[in-house]
């Protein structure tokens, strides 16, 4: 071709670059075949300044191919570590079966294994854990009945059985309080996942609100105002057991820090010691009230929260309190069974 200064050579080379696939086409073909046309109707200087493009082009698409490469391996390799780590949770759960056969309780946030020697915080592990069971259970009933668009009287029977399963598991706190109250505090009982949003050995109740409030729409006006003064009235109650716990924590430390310095082995500095330890025993006392109060403002709002909502609104509720409690359970595990590098 002499009108465009392009050799014969060099167009047998682009020829021969967009030479299309004998047995197959593609959209793609269509568009390399425009582009050799428009090569060759190009000058010298255009010719010139696409080949290093190219060159580019061709560097970037196979740095694209050896990333998708080992996007592919790392892949393949996470897919594998979950396999592992659902075989050690399998491992888990079969060993867990034994120990309680055997009268000994693992925990199930997976960092403590307990002997049931009588101890009430381990009596109380050994409870919850029971009463997630039966939580399952009823949970599992409800879904069912919610699926196959059972009548309310059905659905309220179900819903009664599990708030009634709700005010045992409060109950069954109370008691452990008594003979640890540290231990239920601390959550321990839980998972790692739940101990990150505890408050008061348990759940917020006016955060659980705002989470169910896109769970329950449609609402009427009546029901969305009663469940904003629910989560408003909730908050107010958990700031004020929470200043009160901090001004107790403040009180403690000063208490036990009021002889510090003082010289030792006199008469005088342990009677004060004495003195000290016995305010600070009694200031602990009130650990046991903060805690039997925030457990109190959970069982209200959750049976206020039910007498707002339909029966069907309240099954919807309860069902996604569950799986919200069960994921972060699921969360945990997999955090505990991560490999380790």
């Amino acid at each position: 071709s002499t009108g465009t200064g392009t050799t014969g050579m060099e167009m047998f080379n682009l020829n021969f670059m967009f030479q299309p696939e004998p047995l197959e086409s593609c959209p793609l073909e269509q568009g390399q075949s425009g582009g050799a046309i428009m090569a060759s109707n190009s000058s010298d200087r255009s010719d010139r300044s696409d080949k290093p493009l190219d060159q580019k082009t061709l560097r970037r698409l196979a740095q694209n191919r050896e990333a998708a490469r080992k996007s592919r391996l790392r892949k393949k390799s996470y897919v594998q570590q979950l396999e592992s780590s659902k075989l050690k949770l399998a491992q888990l759960e079969q060993e867990l079966q034994k120990a309680r056969q055997q009268g000994i309780f693992i925990s199930s946030s997976g960092d403590q294994t307990h002997a049931m020697s009588g101890n009430g915080a381990m009596t109380f592990d050994l409870e919850y854990t029971r009463w997630l069971e039966d939580q399952n259970k009823q949970i599992n009933e409800l879904r069912t009945a919610v699926n196959a668009h059972a009548s309310d009287s059905d659905l309220r029977l179900i819903v009664d059985g599990i708030m009634a399963h709700y005010d045992e598991i409060f109950k069954v706190k109370g008691v452990a309080a008594k003979a640890d109250v540290f231990h239920i505090l601390s959550g321990m009982w839980k998972t790692p996942a739940e101990r990150c949003f505890l408050w008061l050995g348990g759940f917020r109740p006016s955060e659980l609100l705002k989470l169910l409030v896109n769970h329950l729409e449609p609402l009427t006006e009546q029901q969305m105002l009663g469940l904003t003064n629910l989560q408003q009235s909730s908050q107010q109650a958990e700031d004020a057991l929470s200043q009160g716990m901090e001004a107790l924590q403040q009180s403690l430390a000063e208490t036990l820090a009021g002889s510090l310095g003082s010289s030792a082995g006199s008469s005088g500095n342990v009677a004060n010691y004495m003195g000290q330890m016995a305010m600070a025993m009694g200031k602990l006392g009130t650990l046991e009230n903060f805690l039997r109060q925030a457990d109190n403002l959970r069982q209200q709002t959750l049976h206020q929260m039910q007498r707002i909502l339909t029966i069907r609104q309240a099954s919807r509720a309860l069902l996604a309190i569950h799986d919200y409690f069960s994921r972060l359970r699921a969360l945990s595990s997999l955090w505990l069974a991560r490999p380790r590098e």
